[in-house]
Formats: structure tokens, C-alpha cells, sequence
């Protein structure tokens, strides 16, 4: 009897924040945060061939922390670009990331600094510029690949004082 009644004693004492209740998915925490606002970006390769895509702007903490965490899929036009407002090291992982994505590290000028291809749905590991970098675009898996992106191509968007 005694044993029960510390029991129920304990289970009232949890917070309420640990509650089944208060434990339903939360956007943004753990649910895709909304879509957020678009622009146009475009990629021109080495050999003059441009790619476009339509990119969420990720730009303050909050929207960076989440990304496109919990996101089945990206389509192949589609990405988020994380503008980290001045060059610096970046570094990402796929922390609740469902779908695998190129990530692309932009230097200050426009150009592609470096590529991880096909990151590794869910993965603690981090994933670096190895260098400073403007920004970081997330793009679907084998995007990179198939349009034959690579470092030292360009970027055209506004942040990088170019228009698409």
C-alpha cells in the first residue's frame, strides 16, 4: 500500500510540460515549421548553363535552428537557403531531417565554396564548410549531381549582390 501511494504521489509531481498532453507534436519543434517566404536563386556552372530554383529564406536563428527538419521531401527546384548574414564557419547537421539533401556552402561572392552530397537522413554528424561561407543552401538529394554543380560555379540571388 505504501508502495502505490509513493507511486501516485510521484506521478503528480511531473511537470506538466512532460504530461501526455503537452507531448503532441509542436510546429517547429516537432513538425515541419510553415513554409517560409520564397525567392528566386539561380546556379550558373563553369560551362554557362543556369539552373533555377525557388528557395525558402531562412534567415533568422529560430528558422535556421529548424531548417527542413521533419520534411519527407524536397523537390528538385525547391531548397532553403540559410543566410548567416556575414561570411563564418558553417556547420550543419541532420538532426530530425527525414529526406537526404545536398548542402552547398556559398563564400561572400557568390561562389560554391564546397558540396556534401547526400547527407545522411537523422545524423548526429557534422557537416562542415571548412571555411568561411555567406551561406549554406539545402537542395534534394543528387541535385548536384545530376545538374553537374560543383565548386567554383556561382550563385546568382540577391545576398550575394547578384539577381537571378
Amino acid at each position: 500500500m505504501m508502495l502505490r501511494r509513493t507511486f501516485l504521489a510521484a506521478a503528480a509531481a511531473v511537470p506538466a510540460a512532460l504530461r501526455p498532453e503537452a507531448l503532441r507534436a509542436q510546429p517547429g519543434v516537432d513538425a515541419p515549421q510553415p513554409r517560409l517566404p520564397t525567392e528566386p536563386l539561380v546556379i550558373v556552372t563553369r560551362d554557362g548553363r543556369r539552373h533555377g530554383f525557388t528557395v525558402e529564406m531562412a534567415v533568422d536563428p529560430s528558422q535556421q535552428m529548424i531548417g527542413l527538419m521533419f520534411r519527407p521531401s524536397v523537390k528538385p527546384d525547391e531548397g532553403m537557403l540559410f543566410d548567416w548574414g556575414a561570411p563564418r564557419e558553417s556547420s550543419m547537421w541532420m538532426r530530425n531531417t527525414i529526406a537526404s539533401l545536398d548542402m552547398v556552402f556559398i563564400a561572400a561572392d557568390g561562389r560554391i565554396h564546397r558540396i556534401a552530397e547526400r547527407t545522411v537522413p537523422q545524423s548526429l554528424a557534422t557537416v562542415a564548410s571548412n571555411g568561411p561561407v555567406r551561406a549554406t543552401l539545402e537542395l534534394a538529394a543528387g541535385v548536384t549531381e545530376r545538374l553537374d554543380i560543383r565548386a567554383g560555379d556561382r550563385v546568382l540571388h540577391r545576398i550575394f549582390g547578384t539577381a537571378p
